[in-house]
């Protein structure tokens, strides 16, 4: 049974994926996609959210990733790159469900996992940017950096 949102996120990437390559009604081809497989109810309506919210605001979302990513026009933008981009900035900007840290993190795997071999980076890049600029963000989290040894004296070359 297919059980979780990692795989709820995949299908969904795979989907805007496809409606890249055909166009179409994504909520559509995000049902069909979905109706292979037996997702539990609460992931059905995760999915059946996102897909009717990223149809919705996809020009809004186009426009923070144009400007968040001004070096690359959506039409140089991979298309497995641009899908995640769209999953992953409607739910940082768009929706509250999720934290926006775990979003991100999300959005890199499935670029580890779907895109290219710099995909992981970009996506980061990108989805930081667009968190820095939102409302959502909180300046802490940037401060919190790893535990690192505290040396008294800075290391001079002898």
């Amino acid at each position: 049974m297919a059980s979780n949102r990692h795989f709820a996120r995949i299908t969904l990437m795979q989907s805007l994926y496809e409606y890249l390559q055909r166009e179409g009604d994504l909520v559509k081809i995000v049902e069909r996609n979905v109706s292979k497989y037996d997702f539990e109810e609460n992931n059905l309506k995760f999915i059946k959210k996102i897909a009717k919210g990223i149809k919705k605001n996809i020009e809004e979302i186009d426009k923070i990733i144009t400007i968040s990513a001004p070096e690359w026009p959506l039409p140089q933008i991979a298309q497995v790159d641009l899908s995640i981009l769209r999953l992953a900035i409607f739910e940082l900007i768009f929706d509250n469900e999720v934290p926006p840290k775990a979003v991100i993190n999300e959005a890199v795997e499935l670029g580890k996992a779907f895109g290219g071999e710099n995909t992981s980076k970009f996506v980061n890049g990108v989805l930081g940017t667009v968190y820095r600029n939102s409302e959502k963000y909180e300046e802490e989290d940037d401060n919190k950096k790893p535990d690192s040894p505290k040396t008294d004296k800075p290391k001079t070359k002898k």
